[in-house]
């Protein structure tokens, strides 16, 4: 079997060699993400394993022309493809499952982060400042924090969470029994006005784009924290940055923004970046930005190559694959 492998990382080359040797396969390797300039690289390649970059109806039509019939995403969420245009084409895809305690214990330190205010504690011991001034910070214990979301990562933070001695309020399609011992499961607009903190775990499609916007901020408690490790766009940025200049927000963390692609994963030093509302959340000392990165562990990396790997191998094989979208 063979496969084009996009956005490929020198610390995953460990696994895919491994992979490899166990299923007899042979990868080639391009460290850019996927573009109609690139893509006649996956010629003679029925399958591509590739990263969170948008893979349009153009660059579908295009590898299916090439010969490509399966495109597996080395990530969870896969809302940057464009599904009808593969469905269209008859286009195989699938995702990959990784380690659910590498987001959600990021999403816990950047909790901890925000309210120990550690973004202007570190800014301040940079110059020098030792002082105590705006910088007293606190307690996660007795705090009332929801989770939107209660898949694999928002189940894990819930158990994680619970150590913390905090309430915990929880927000999903379906009530989940094995949770019940940890989190109290309500409607969302009860979990957006009693929560002290709260925290996205969501996939990001049509009903869930902008979920949080200037409607349910408002009826947030004064003085909220806002967590986002899932997808930029669960959020309204324009709705967030009033919430935030008016207080309402007292801080924020995000691993991911909406608008951020085509900005994360590059080096954009002495670059005019093309997102305003990205330039100005990071300007803020309550608010923490990281790109993109809190799946980035041993484990994880390990996992998404061998699930993108097996997904590919299933697809050739006419198996059937947990990691199957299309």
């Amino acid at each position: 079997m063979k496969v084009f492998v996009y956005g490929f990382r020198e610390e995953e080359r460990v696994y895919f060699e491994e992979c490899a040797k166990q299923y007899g396969i042979a990868y080639a390797t391009c460290s850019k993400r996927p573009t109609l300039e690139n893509a006649h690289l996956a010629c003679g390649y029925p399958c591509i394993s590739i990263l969170s970059t948008p893979c349009d109806a153009a660059l579908i039509e295009s590898f299916h022309r090439k010969g490509v019939r399966f495109i597996s995403t080395r990530t969870i969420g896969y809302d940057h493809i464009d599904l009808a245009a593969a469905k269209k084409v008859g286009m195989g895809i699938g995702n990959a499952n990784y380690a659910p305690e590498s987001v959600a214990d990021y999403t816990i330190m950047l909790i901890l982060m925000t309210l120990r205010k550690m973004k202007l504690i570190m800014k301040s011991t940079e110059l020098q400042d030792y002082s105590f001034e705006s910088v007293q910070g606190r307690n996660l214990k007795g705090k009332i924090v929801g989770v939107i979301g209660c898949g694999n990562i928002g189940t894990t933070l819930i158990r994680h969470l619970a150590g913390f001695e905090c309430d915990i309020l929880a927000y999903n399609r379906h009530i989940k029994p094995e949770l019940l011992p940890y989190a109290q499961f309500c409607d969302l607009a009860t979990l957006l006005k009693k929560s002290d903190i709260i925290t996205l775990h969501l996939p990001l499609h049509e009903e869930t784009y902008h979920i949080i916007n200037q409607e349910r901020i408002a009826m947030m408690k004064d003085g909220v924290i806002l967590i986002n490790t899932a997808r930029g766009a669960l959020i309204d940025n324009e709705a967030l940055i009033k919430g935030i200049e008016k207080g309402k927000i007292q801080g924020a963390a995000f691993d991911v923004v909406e608008g951020e692609t085509g900005i994360y994963y590059q080096k954009q030093k002495g670059r005019v970046l093309p997102s305003r509302e990205m330039l100005l959340l990071n300007s803020y000392p309550n608010v923490i930005l990281s790109p993109h990165m809190a799946f980035l562990t041993d484990d994880s990396n390990r996992d998404m190559v061998y699930h993108s790997m097996e997904s590919c191998l299933a697809f050739m094989e006419g198996e059937e694959d947990a990691m199957r979208i299309l």
